[in-house]
Formats: structure tokens, sequence, C-alpha cells
């Protein structure tokens, strides 16, 4: 294994993960409202779709990443209206007066919301495209094998951002009452529907 290559891709995922957005935002409400594992695999379907689009900027998919780029304005539209949804059901959720049972089916849906929504942000791709091209990968079959194993690196870093937060959120969330946790979901709210708000104006930049 390339060893350089797998650490720059941990740090890549990493970094691409730590920033907290709409994703870090509602990993901590799931954590603090339904527990580490459900706040854990909702940062882990966002890792999910960083290594998606790492595969298509690594693999040079190249019609499979023009077609994303070319249809940025409806996924923006889309993913800006998701959030807006997202951010009002989380304002006007009521906190669980006992922890919540998750099923695998709720489980399976923190997961798969979070993975689609990663993938409505095209700047992804781009992102990745700078970052393969700036390595020299994706050129040619020769490098598939290093391609792989970045893609690999920026998967586990991601997840491993996921894996630090849900922790370090999980270790405060018995001291949170119910009225504070009442205020985590409005604050929590808010905060999603400004990030929606902010993906629909950005789609006005395009006319």
């Amino acid at each position: 294994m390339d060893t350089g290559f797998f650490i720059k891709g941990l740090i890549i995922g990493f970094s691409i993960a730590a920033p907290v957005g709409p994703i870090g935002i509602l990993c901590i409400r799931r954590t603090l409202a339904e527990g580490m594992v459900s706040g854990f695999l909702s940062g882990l379907g966002a890792a999910t779709a960083d290594a998606t689009y790492g595969i298509i900027a690594g693999f040079s998919l190249t019609i499979i990443s023009n077609f994303l780029i070319g249809q940025q304005v409806l996924l923006r539209l889309i993913g800006g209206i998701f959030l807006c949804y997202l951010g009002i059901r989380t304002f006007i959720k009521r906190p669980a007066e006992k922890p919540a049972l998750v099923d695998d089916k709720g489980l399976f849906g923190n997961y798969f919301s979070t993975f689609l929504l990663t993938l409505t942000n095209p700047m992804t791709i781009i992102s990745f495209a700078a970052v393969f091209a700036g390595l020299g990968l994706g050129a040619n079959s020769s490098s598939y094998v290093s391609s792989l194993i970045l893609v690999i690196g920026v998967f586990l870093g991601s997840g491993s951002w996921w894996l630090i937060l849900c922790l370090m959120v999980n270790l405060f969330r018995k001291r949170f009452s119910i009225t504070g946790l009442q205020w985590v979901n409005r604050a929590s709210g808010l905060v999603i529907m400004i990030f929606g708000l902010i993906a629909l104006a950005s789609v006005a930049d395009f006319f």
C-alpha cells in the first residue's frame, strides 16, 4: 500500500468533514436526541458520499462528473429545499421524555438522508477533481491503485471525524435536560434552515 497517498486521503477526508455545516448540526442533534449510533451513522452517510465523489473524480468518470456539475443548479435547489424541510422539522420537534429506541429503519434513514444531502453539493466533486489533478491521479490506468488508496483514506478520514464528534457530544448527552434539548432543537433547526436558504439563494447566481 502506498502509505503516502493513504495518509493524504486521511487528511483530506478529515479536513473536508470537519467544518461545521448542516451535516454536523444534524449529527450533533441526532446524537443528543437518539444516541451515538444514530449520530455516527448520519456522519457515515456523509463520509460515504465524500468517498463516492472521490471515486468519480479519481477514476476519471467524466460523463458522470460533467453531468453532476452541469446539474448543479437543480442539485442546489433540491439540497436547499431538503435543508429547509429538515430545519423546520427539527425546530418544531419536541424532545422525547425518554431516550429514543431507534430501529434499523430509523438508523438506515439517518444514514441515507445525510448521504443524499451531501451528494446534492456539486462543489464537493469539484474539490476532489482539483485534489486528484494536483496529485497527478486519474489520468491513466497506472494511477488507479493510488486513486483507490486515496479514496479509502478519504472515507476513513471523514469517518474518523464523525466518530470523534459523536463521542464528544455523547459525553455531555446526559447533562441536557428536556428544556435544554428543546433549545438545541430550535437552534439546530434555525441554523439548518439558514444553510438551506443560502443554498436556495445561490441558485439565483446562475441566472
